[in-house]
């Protein structure tokens, strides 16, 4: 059979314009299917215009809590609109930029929702085109609080919270993971009166107990009220935002807020997505798709990656889903992704990154571990830059002297995460990393100095 396509993508966020391109790069004829915009919710409403608006905080921060110590001597304003409109801008851009490699690739890219009527035939508007193999990449939404759903205007989600016309003086955020976090850390620090609220015993429960002690400390030294342990029993509007009753560990206590921000999770976006005769499994509003059998789903010729697939979540895990499985389309069958090396990252200040196992992890796990521990309190970068918050804690398999996990909360850690990322993809040892040089004076000296410490052989600390 003729087809219209080699391979469809359904998505263009950033496992959709990944696969897209890659398949393009392999010669195969390629449409790719975007209802909104090229880059979807991580470039136009998440990672990307999100951490412009973070590097406001962090300059506004830097101001207030540093500028006598640096000798600035002014006064600092904001302008709300200002912030919001670069971050736009940050986004808008991007997205031309998807667009320019689209053209360069001669990737075909068709605005529409699409619609799978058959295991090789997809429904695009009016049209219907075929394809020998269809990737649906259409990624999650944000989930709502039951008995709170989303009105865009009070309770609002992510995608509200970044684009609000006026700066509220207060919100309230339920769930204390990397997104609730990150939009606390923004709006506190140009002054809105922020309470997070997450029903789990800490913050960032995925990461190292002792990163989410930390964090949990610099954010309430900052000025955020965080209760953790707590469950919103009730919420109900008012004429000037929302009013809260939470169960916290001690009691119940009430919030009045302008804004609820609302990031306990996502839902994918499964709804009106197959024909009732393309029968595709689904399971809690994500796609089953097998990773070793190329991401290939319960329909031959029907795939399925990023994070419509499930957890971690990740624009990066879902890159590399996309790139793996167009790939194994095209071939390469030994292409796989390495699920025991993704990087976490937290945008906060101090931020927060990590890779593999926890150091309780890796001791339930069995394993007899090596920690080792290097605040940057005694690193000469960081104290010329006044950011010594944090630490870089190494877990190692103290009979191997193999790098199990890294755990980072301080001003670099997201950038410095990449180094044990490739470590821990190379079996590094702690003997590895130690002798690794590192320059002089960087931030980086941090991981050559923790993977030291646990040897003893540390000279700085």
């Amino acid at each position: 059979m003729a087809y219209d396509y080699d391979i469809v993508v359904i998505g263009g966020g950033p496992a959709g314009y990944a696969g897209a391109i890659r398949a393009a790069q392999l010669k195969k004829r390629v449409l790719c299917v975007e209802r909104d915009k090229l880059g979807g919710i991580c470039l136009n409403w998440g990672c990307i215009p999100t951490k412009a608006l973070l590097t406001n905080a962090h300059l506004a921060e830097l101001i207030q809590n540093h500028g006598k110590q640096f000798g600035f001597t002014g006064q600092a304003g904001w302008d709300f609109a200002q912030m919001i409109k670069r971050s736009r801008g940050v986004a808008s851009q991007l997205n031309k930029g998807i667009e320019g490699l689209f053209r360069k690739y001669k990737v075909n890219h068709k605005l529409g929702t699409a619609r799978v009527i058959a295991p090789h035939k997809v429904q695009i508007g009016d049209e219907t085109v075929t394809a020998e193999s269809v990737v649906i990449a259409t990624g999650v939404r944000a989930r709502p609080l039951p008995g709170a759903e989303f009105d865009g205007k009070t309770i609002i989600s992510y995608r509200e919270a970044m684009s609000l016309p006026e700066q509220p003086k207060s919100m309230v955020i339920i769930g204390a993971g990397p997104i609730g976090l990150e939009f606390g850390y923004f709006y506190n620090a140009i002054g809105t009166r922020v309470t997070v609220v997450e029903l789990l015993d800490r913050i960032l429960p995925g990461e190292d107990e002792e990163v989410s002690a930390a964090l949990h400390q610099s954010l309430t030294k900052r000025g955020l009220t965080i209760y953790t342990g707590s469950k919103t029993l009730k919420v109900e509007k008012t004429a000037s935002g929302v009013k809260l009753e939470i169960e916290t560990p001690k009691g119940k206590v009430s919030v009045d807020a302008d804004k609820m921000l609302v990031a306990i999770g996502v839902v994918g976006n499964v709804e009106n997505l197959f024909a009732d005769d393309v029968k595709v499994q689904i399971e809690r509003n994500h796609i089953k798709a097998d990773p070793n059998k190329g991401y290939v789903t319960s329909v031959p010729g029907i795939y399925a990656v990023g994070d419509i697939i499930g957890p971690p979540w990740l624009a990066h895990v879902a890159h590399h889903e996309a790139v793996c499985c167009i790939e194994r389309l095209c071939g390469f069958s030994d292409r796989t992704v390495d699920y025991t090396t993704i990087p976490g990252c937290t945008y906060t200040d101090p931020g927060v990154a990590s890779v593999g196992l926890t150091e309780k992890a890796a001791r339930e796990a069995g394993y007899e571990v090596r920690v080792g521990k290097f605040p940057f309190q005694f690193s000469g970068r960081a104290l010329a830059s006044d950011e010594t918050e944090g630490f870089v804690k190494l877990v190692f398999d103290k009979k191997y002297g193999e790098l199990l996990g890294a755990h980072l909360i301080g001003s670099q850690a997201t950038e410095l995460i990449a180094e044990l990322v490739m470590a821990k993809k190379l079996e590094a040892t702690e003997e590895e990393i130690l002798h690794a040089m590192h320059p002089h004076p960087t931030y980086s000296e941090a991981v050559m100095e923790a993977a030291g410490q646990g040897l003893g052989e540390s000279v700085h600390i």
